[in-house]
């Protein structure tokens, strides 16, 4: 089992004070609330969303057709009066298609910028990996560089800005793989499960009284002022060093599997995680623990999140995909492997 030594010398941000910490819960309370008049029960993925619109950090989704992907995701944008935009990715998607391109026009005798979807605070990519590796990569520079460039101008996007893209699992024919270095680029990946009959029925009733009807959008429950300013709340959350240390040992853990795993688990993982992934840790579980009402992250706040952290970060070899081992096994032996702060 690897042990935990606290590092020193480590600047701590400055703290919340409890009237800062009790306004957040607020404000959080009311997005769920607003969240919830449009999505039945996946409390995790309200969870996740949050998580990402509170750290500026990309999600990437997984589940069959039809779970609320793109409903969720639309119930967020308008609990924060953010600007929406869904992009359906196909083969045939281009990457001005999405950065946006400059147009030619005959009045002026000038060329006009004209920018694409993803100016938007937050931005579905639908169906991520039925889009050519082109156009990708074209998402690269606007997730890591927050900008587009455009005939050589770089055009910055709006604050906040978040990322959700889904894909589907079951239907592999017309997609192309996701790069690893662009799977390492989102913060969360989550997994979604079909609803129990109880949470079915209500979506169906929620239908029959018009619930999701443009019409009956709700109010929203917070301003993209305030969430930037609960964004900078949640970079004040105390992380010990004890836990900073754990974090960065479940990540040395997936580098060196054969030193702490038994051999046949070890013997799976072909790629560990990269540094990306202890600094998501420490973000996420920063806006976790706001979220759970905290001013300090908890060991607990880590381990709950190492799935939607490190499922995509962990590449397995072919040996696993023979023997169906999902890499979540691999995730909860590495939990077991480093000691608890």
């Amino acid at each position: 089992m690897l042990q935990n030594t606290a590092a020193t010398g480590t600047d701590a941000p400055d703290g919340i004070d409890a009237q800062d910490l009790a306004r957040a819960q607020q404000l959080v309370g009311s997005i769920i609330r607003s969240f919830e008049t449009k999505v039945v029960g996946q409390s995790r993925l309200q969870e996740t969303l949050l998580i990402g619109l509170l750290t500026g950090g990309h999600v990437l989704l997984e589940s069959v057709p039809g779970l609320a992907k793109t409903t969720a995701a639309q119930a967020l944008a308008d609990s924060v009066s953010a600007d929406f935009r869904r992009i359906q990715c196909t083969p045939d998607l281009l990457p001005s298609d999405i950065a946006g391109t400059q147009i030619f026009d005959a009045a002026k005798g000038t060329f006009v910028t004209q920018l694409g979807p993803v100016h938007a605070n937050i931005v579905l990519l639908d169906e991520i990996n039925r889009s050519s590796a082109k156009t990708q990569s074209a998402m690269l520079e606007a997730m890591q560089e927050r900008q587009t460039s455009i005939g050589g101008e770089s055009y910055a996007l709006p604050e906040p800005f978040l990322v959700l893209a889904t894909q589907n699992p079951i239907e592999q024919e017309g997609t192309y793989r996701l790069p690893e270095a662009q799977m390492d680029r989102f913060m969360l990946k989550d997994v979604l499960d079909y609803p129990s009959p109880a949470e079915e029925a209500e979506v169906i009733r929620r239908i029959d009284a018009g619930v999701f009807s443009t019409a009956q959008k709700p109010p929203a429950a917070a301003s993209l002022d305030a969430i930037v300013q609960v964004q900078e709340l949640v970079r004040r959350v105390y992380v010990d060093p004890a836990i900073i240390q754990y974090i960065v040992g479940l990540a040395y853990v997936t580098r060196h599997a054969s030193q702490y795993l038994e051999p046949r688990l070890a013997n799976l993982i072909e790629f560990g995680a990269s540094p990306r992934a202890s600094i998501a840790f420490s973000q996420a579980a920063r806006a976790l623990a706001l979220l759970s009402g905290r001013d300090h992250v908890i060991p607990e706040d880590v381990k709950k999140l190492a799935h939607r952290i490190l499922r995509h970060r962990i590449v397995l070899g072919f040996d696993a995909v023979v023997e169906g081992t999902p890499v979540e096994t691999i995730i909860d032996a590495v939990l077991m492997s480093v000691q608890t702060p």
